[in-house]
């Protein structure tokens, strides 16, 4: 099965550990207001169409370099493709490639468990705790990734989870602590990753004629991310560096 395909990158630093080769997946079921890969939900608006093949031949280009990393599929919601990735993380598996994925946790399903048998490890975007506003946030409801969590943990799938924080949205008191009580109770959770909020892809939003919501909220700054750190390490979470 082919893989539709939005940009990929060769030296990720950000998505996993070491230095990665990252795929974005084209496709999303989520519709977040601070999405700053807004031209990604569209599966059919896909920029290449590649093999599980030719995508692994993209990333022996450079495997000398990712030696220490690996391979980090994103999105959009890489999950919604999970014919390409079994077969593409069957290629990096026999390579001994580390394999990472970066998802909402929206989807489960026989197929996407298969290929969560081939992934090493799972960044994992709970992007609230709150049901209405986790809803109000993304378009659809919070109960799926919070199965999805469970699932992870009862297979002991290494776990980091991301939290995007956006003020006025993300980052009330009551919330933060409820968020940081609900993650701290998963022992795969190796790490939580703290994402402050930016405007970086406000011009995306623009481009696919869709109306950005959050224009005037402020980034979070270095106060904001010390203020949440500081409650997420009342619950002993590991903070990323």
């Amino acid at each position: 099965m082919d893989g539709y395909i939005h940009s990929f990158e060769s030296f990720g630093t950000k998505d996993g550990p070491g230095i990665r080769f990252v795929f974005f997946m084209q496709g999303c079921p989520l519709k977040c207001l601070y999405c700053h890969n807004v031209d990604t939900w569209g599966i059919k608006n896909k920029k290449y169409v590649l093999s599980p093949e030719e995508a692994f031949a993209e990333v022996q280009k450079v495997k000398p370099f990712i030696r220490t990393g690996g391979v980090t599929v994103s999105g959009g919601e890489p999950l919604l493709q999970p014919d390409f990735l079994l077969d593409f993380f069957r290629l990096c598996k026999k390579e001994h490639i580390h394999t990472a994925i970066d998802t909402s946790g929206y989807l489960l399903n026989e197929r996407i468990k298969e290929v969560l048998e081939l992934t090493d490890l799972v960044l994992l975007d709970v992007k609230h705790i709150n049901p209405e506003k986790y809803k109000k946030l993304t378009s659809v409801a919070l109960e799926p990734t919070l199965n999805f969590l469970d699932y992870l943990a009862g297979i002991n799938k290494p776990t980091w989870i991301r939290y995007v924080l956006v003020p006025g949205y993300t980052d009330a008191y009551e919330d933060l602590h409820a968020w940081a009580k609900y993650i701290s109770g998963f022992s795969m959770v190796e790490r939580v990753e703290i994402l402050p909020f930016h405007q970086m892809g406000m011009h995306k939003w623009d481009e696919v004629w869709k109306n950005y919501q959050l224009k005037n909220v402020p980034t979070a700054n270095s106060k904001d991310v010390k203020r949440a750190e500081s409650i997420f390490r009342q619950y002993k979470l590991h903070l990323a560096n």
